[in-house]
């Protein structure tokens, strides 16, 4: 009697059939970790982190600011101060709301940009990404006070940061370089 090689085990699998089941989900889970690592990096950063800061020493100023802002805005966690810079974090993992005192005056200010007042506190729009959020510069108050409010921040944030700004900084005239 000879035995046969086939044992019964049912019909081989082809190579590329293997190597398509191995390597379909090992390129999900790359796919997967390239996304969180670029999606971490890039709410990481708001553009008023990039702003040139202003050459002159305002950091009595910015002191006085950073301690009359709210600890809390609804929906973000505490106050967390950092050189000039107050960030309060989302709940969500999104963009934290922050506050960056002494940059430099907006170079794309001119005189006829569009202003928002809020709390009798002017604001150019500098910068908006889609999905993310807006970022603003106080305009007629010295020093300039850089505001990125999220997505998800609502109009809290942008209203209790005027009113500390009213409050606190000394008003200056608008300056269109």
């Amino acid at each position: 009697m000879v035995s046969s090689p086939d044992t019964g085990s049912g019909p081989r699998l082809s190579p590329a059939l293997i190597a398509t089941l191995v390597a379909v989900p090992v390129m999900v889970i790359v796919g997967f970790i390239t996304f969180a690592a670029m999606k971490s990096a890039q709410s990481s950063d708001t553009p008023i982190a990039s702003y040139a800061s202003a050459e002159s020493a305002v950091s009595a100023d910015c002191a006085k600011l950073l301690a009359a802002l709210p600890n809390t805005f609804e929906g973000f966690g505490s106050k967390s101060v950092n050189g000039d810079t107050a960030t309060w974090s989302g709940t969500d993992d999104g963009d934290p709301v922050t506050v960056r005192c002494g940059v430099d005056r907006p170079a794309e200010l001119a005189p006829s940009s569009r202003l928002q007042t809020v709390n009798g506190v002017q604001w150019f729009i500098t910068d908006t990404i889609d999905g993310r959020g807006q970022a603003y510069v106080c305009v007629d108050h010295r020093p300039y006070v850089a505001l990125w409010v999220p997505v998800s921040g609502g109009n809290a944030s942008i209203t209790d940061v005027s009113a500390a700004i009213g409050k606190v900084l000394p008003s200056g005239p608008l300056d269109f370089g």
